[in-house]
């Protein structure tokens, strides 16, 4: 009898030991995100930019650079400083409708948009007279493709409904790189969930986890030597404070120029 409870023990005791050993080198959630919902509508004003090619707003201050290829596409809008929130609102989600406007398309509920740039203010116009998106105005300027969804382009401004919305994105979170040997700088895409992030960490599998900071936009830096290590990032939701690992992102032959999928993503 007590050979089987020693035996029993240690059965137990390796299993517990295996069980942490997967759970900590697995993509799993490390502070559990809640689930990010639709916010209250709320009413604000949009305008639009470029033409319906949308490609001036290719680019733009988040640095999601190529908005066509990176899987964004024309359904994208400028926010104003009060919702930009120095580039915290990147990737964040809205759905938009047009209201009481002569403009506004009949029986359309609303269109889905992601924030991909800053509409700057412009001080030499008054807010209510062109100077949109001077704060504290709530404003989306919108791409002309996404506004010819809600209403007609000839309008130029109009009244409209909005929410925050969960992003919904295919596969796992994006990392591009750039930088060199001793500042990693990376760009962080196709967010899921609140679609935005708080704060970011990188670990070389020689090192610990190293504290990145906010560069600007979507953007994260490290100033540190990770050549030659495979790379894994830990991400906080700014919405939702819930934290993700993504392990072993890219290998240990990582290019500055490229860009790699992790496997996970918020919800």
């Amino acid at each position: 009898m007590t050979s089987f409870d020693s035996w029993s023990f240690n059965f137990f005791s390796m299993t517990l030991a295996t069980l942490a050993i997967i759970i900590s080198k697995s993509s799993v959630t490390v502070a559990l995100p809640i689930e990010f919902r639709p916010s209250p509508w709320s009413l604000a004003h949009a305008t639009f930019y470029g033409d319906e090619t949308a490609s001036e707003t290719l680019g733009g201050a988040c640095g999601y650079g190529n908005l066509f290829s990176n899987g964004y596409g024309t359904d994208t809008a400028a926010l104003s400083t009060t919702l930009f929130n120095n580039g915290f609102a990147c990737g964040t989600c809205y759905q938009i409708k047009c209201v009481e406007s002569t403009w506004c398309y009949p029986g359309v509920p609303f269109t889905t948009v992601t924030a991909t740039n800053l509409c700057p203010p412009n001080w030499a116009q008054d807010s209510n007279n062109g100077g949109w998106c001077n704060p504290p105005r709530v404003h989306f300027d919108m791409s002309k493709p996404a506004f010819m969804k809600i209403a007609q382009w000839k309008a130029g401004i109009v009244p409209v409904m909005y929410r925050r919305v969960p992003c919904v994105r295919p596969g796992g979170l994006r990392f591009y790189f750039q930088g060199n040997g001793y500042w990693l700088l990376v760009y962080v895409m196709n967010v899921g969930g609140g679609g935005d992030i708080a704060q970011m960490w990188v670990k070389g599998s020689k090192t610990g986890w190293i504290s990145m900071s906010h560069n600007w936009g979507a953007t994260y830096q490290a100033f540190a030597t990770l050549g030659g290590q495979s790379l894994s990032f830990k991400i906080t939701s700014y919405t939702s404070k819930g934290t993700i690992i993504a392990w072993d992102v890219a290998p240990a032959n990582w290019n500055v120029g490229s860009t790699y999928t992790a496997e996970v993503n918020f919800h």
